[in-house]
């Protein structure tokens, strides 16, 4: 057994739940989770590719669903078309709102996923998940004159109009920024956006399905390397942590070929992670596996471009996973 190999840094992770955590119930769903707060695991990505081998990840869904966040969309019409589908519960919460409040016909979740599969008009309408996080990476909604945002609202509303707004492109700024000043501390892009939030806008219309679990991540160089660290403030740590880890990875490998450096660290910090009670014998199953080698994800070279990549741009070579090990989602906060 290799200890040193970095997928240990997870299993630890898994372990350390189990042995010290403390006791909570989902408010929303009843189920019963073990959760720790405030916890670190490190990736060097010159040494493979964080995609997990004692278990197999899902992962053409973990590079679509990427393309997706960079597209800024905020329609799952891109996954569903390439028959992506781990979106498609939220698509249907919204649904279940309208139907809560009589306004659509109910119906289950299994007749309302063919329905998005199969008609392009119902997709378009009931796709759309609110300004969930590609929208807020790539297109967050302010004010045209922030520095007059409290008059320029209030003469809009006096005026019966609505207040002249932009979109901000985080991440687009900060690829520009770090290839002119790569030395500067400040290349954060947000995806916790305070207005589009339900419990604090009171808008289910104005506001994403969910509240970004994911909640930000920060860009570094350091020498010739390009590092992220991602702040994530609820990670369920057996179904989805293993798809954040290959995610944000392959962003940072993105984010250092279109702005010339070299991958660095992939950095994953935890604020509340649980493991759910119905995940306690899975994660025991795991816990038995010896980690095989990482793999290697090849990206075509010939990208330069954030927006221009495509699925067909990645390969990964070598993984070699143990077998899957299902678990049901519990449906509070995403991937």
């Amino acid at each position: 057994m290799d200890e040193n190999h970095p997928e240990y840094r997870y299993l630890q992770l898994l372990q350390d739940i189990l042995d010290n955590g403390e006791w909570k119930i989902s408010h929303s769903t009843g189920v019963k989770l073990k959760s720790v707060f405030g916890r670190q695991i490190r990736f060097d990505l010159s040494q493979g590719f964080p995609l997990l081998t004692t278990k197999k990840v899902f992962v053409r869904g973990i590079i679509h669903e990427l393309i997706w966040f960079l597209s800024g969309s905020s329609n799952i019409k891109y996954l569903v078309e390439n028959n992506v589908h781990i979106w498609d519960e939220w698509a249907y919460k919204k649904y279940s709102w309208a139907m809560e409040a009589k306004k659509q016909k109910a119906i289950p979740y299994e007749e309302f996923t063919k329905k998005i599969a199969q008609d392009k008009k119902f997709l378009a309408r009931w796709g759309e998940l609110g300004p969930v996080y590609g929208v807020q990476w790539r297109r967050w909604p302010a004010f045209a004159d922030s520095a007059s945002v409290a008059t320029s609202a209030k003469g809009a509303a006096s005026a019966g109009k609505p207040a002249k707004m932009k979109e901000i492109d985080q991440l687009g700024w900060a690829i520009e920024k770090i290839k002119k000043y790569p030395q500067k501390k400040h290349y954060i892009i947000s995806a916790w956006n305070a207005g589009s939030i339900y419990e604090m806008s009171g808008s289910h219309s104005a506001s994403m399905v969910i509240a970004p679990c994911h909640t930000m991540y920060h860009i570094n160089i350091t020498g010739d390397k390009l590092s992220l660290l991602l702040y994530q403030r609820s990670a369920d740590s057996f179904l989805g942590v293993p798809f954040n880890i290959a995610s944000y990875a392959l962003l940072t490998l993105m984010l250092a070929q279109v702005t010339g450096y070299k991958p660095g660290d992939f950095v994953h910090t935890f604020g509340d992670i649980h493991i759910y009670e119905n995940h306690f014998d899975q994660v025991k199953e795991q816990l038995k596996r010896t980690p095989r080698p990482l793999p290697v994800m090849k990206i075509n070279p010939e990208v330069k471009n954030i927006d221009n990549f495509k699925f067909s741009d990645f390969e990964v070579v070598g993984y070699d996973p143990h077998p899957p090990i299902r678990g049901e989602i519990t449906v509070v906060g995403g991937f």
